[in-house]
């Protein structure tokens, strides 16, 4: 695997669009992290730490909002990884802006950890943009 978070987001989007209510992956510092500020903004329900055998894993149960009795729409329209293995991204503090207008959310891992990038504008931090989210 190549880029670990790309897989993360990928399994994230792919468990979303079958309907599914969690999604499990292997876990990492930065991914539990990412896991953490996606929990705190609301889009999942919650998280765990699985350590079943060698390799411990990260769950992720998934939040849907109901529309009618046979349709739930997901909580995370869209997510996309913008810095990525080969080109990574780097944002100053004025280049962070909002996604769609307020209504996502953009992760920056910054010198002070990985946080939202209102969190970072208001703290006048920059760093690499690692995905953005609504």
């Amino acid at each position: 695997m190549l880029d670990p978070i790309a897989d993360m987001l990928t399994r994230i989007r792919n468990a979303q669009a079958a309907g599914h209510p969690s999604v499990a992956m292997p876990a990492s510092k930065l991914k539990y992290t990412i896991a953490e500020i996606l929990l705190r903004e609301g889009f999942v329900g919650r998280i765990e730490k699985e350590t079943d055998g060698v390799h411990p894993s990260l769950r992720l149960w998934l939040k849907y909002t109901t529309v009618s009795p046979t349709k739930k729409v997901p909580a995370i329209r869209e997510v996309t990884r913008v810095s990525k293995q080969g080109c990574r991204i780097y944002v100053k503090k004025s280049e962070i802006k909002k996604v769609k207008n307020g209504y996502g959310i953009a992760i920056v891992s910054t010198s002070e950890g990985v946080m939202t990038g209102s969190e970072a504008f208001r703290r006048g931090l920059g760093g690499e943009y690692i995905c953005k989210l609504w």
